[in-house]
């Protein structure tokens, strides 16, 4: 009799721990997972970014090399801005629109659209503002403040956001400086490119000059 109340008591036990041990694994698991949620794994973002590279390196590979077809327009407002596009596609997909346009006479920028299956996968913008920064009134030195936005899309969403920011002066024997800077990672809301990106791809057939977009 007391063999078999020892016995029950020791199965007792031996199954309260095993449901403890589930319990704890299952919350455990459960906590995990949640994690994994909230915190998406890094590589996956680092894997389409290279894949982003690649395309946009093959792209500029054909633009280089003058492997895609051109044409473009110009628009010119009553007020401002104005500026030009120039759609360069393989066969009749538009595979890169450069956009370049002023605001104000010491304003300018540049945009550079990469598109795959019709989507935008990568935005190049350049902005510069110049101003007269000494030298003499025969000889004015100028300087351009620079800034430079790198983003990396999927979806329409940015995956990466980059940006330089340098001068440079008229007077300056300095090249390349951009290759000289790192970007730094910002937070950026490419909504208004992707707005103008929408206006320059409904004029993709357009030639000679508009009014606006």
């Amino acid at each position: 009799m007391r063999t078999m109340l020892i016995a029950a008591i020791l199965l007792l036990a031996f199954s309260c721990k095993k449901d403890k041990n589930k319990a704890t694994h299952t919350t455990s698991v459960s906590t995990n997972s949640m994690i994994l949620k909230k915190n998406p794994p890094q590589k996956h973002t680092a894997d389409s970014i290279a894949e982003i590279k690649k395309e946009y390196g093959i792209l500029q590979t054909h633009l280089e090399a003058k492997k895609l077809r051109s044409n473009g327009f110009t628009y010119n407002c009553n007020e401002e801005p104005s500026g030009e596009a120039t759609f360069f596609s393989d066969k009749d997909e538009v595979k890169i629109i450069e956009h370049f346009y002023t605001e104000h006479s010491h304003f300018s920028a540049s945009e550079k659209y990469f598109i795959k299956n019709g989507e935008p996968f990568f935005i190049f913008k350049k902005e510069t503002v110049w101003s007269f920064d000494g030298g003499t009134p025969e000889k004015p030195i100028t300087k351009d403040d620079i800034t430079e936005t790198r983003i990396y899309l999927q979806n329409n969403k940015p995956l990466k956001c980059l940006e330089k920011k340098y001068s440079i002066r008229s007077d300056s024997k300095e090249k390349n400086i951009s290759d000289q800077i790192s970007g730094k990672e910002i937070q950026c809301s490419p909504g208004e490119l992707l707005k103008t990106y929408q206006s320059l791809l409904k004029h993709k057939n357009q030639k000679g000059e508009i009014k606006c977009l």
